[in-house]
């Protein structure tokens, strides 16, 4: 009953069903994961909003450089290189996890199995750059 009424929801509201590709806007994706239930649907969703934030972080970089070109603060330049290098880290990781929703989880993935309360025991790859809007 469930797969139908989300059928019906997608098909009402202009959603993606299993058989369609993926909408490229992320206000799409957003009312798309409302409806992806199939593993293979989840992972690729998660690659679709890497995709978007690549295409984001080369429209920052541009900027980037405009600012640069026009002479604007300094300041303005390096916080667009900084959100630049953030969307690319964020787009990379999405790629990573992605394929964990189209898999089964094994026996040492599965809930409850050696974990920290959800997070990582890794060390970071890099030291988290708070957003550019909270510096001070």
């Amino acid at each position: 009953m469930t797969v139908y009424a989300q059928a019906l929801h997608a098909t009402l509201y202009g959603l993606p069903t299993d058989n369609e590709t993926l909408p490229a806007a992320l206000d799409a994706l957003l009312q798309a994961t409302h409806t992806a239930t199939a593993p293979a649907q989840k992972t690729a969703v998660l690659r679709q909003v890497a995709e978007q934030l690549r295409n984001a972080a080369e429209i920052i970089q541009r900027y980037q450089y405009r600012a640069q070109w026009d002479r604007l603060p300094d300041d303005v330049a390096k916080q667009l290189h900084d959100t630049h290098e953030q969307a690319q880290q964020i787009a990379q990781a999405l790629e990573r996890v992605a394929p964990a929703f189209s898999s089964r989880p094994t026996a040492d993935t599965a809930p409850g199995a050696h974990r920290d309360h959800g997070r990582s025991t890794a060390a970071p790859a890099t030291t988290p750059t708070p957003p550019a809007g909270r510096r001070r």
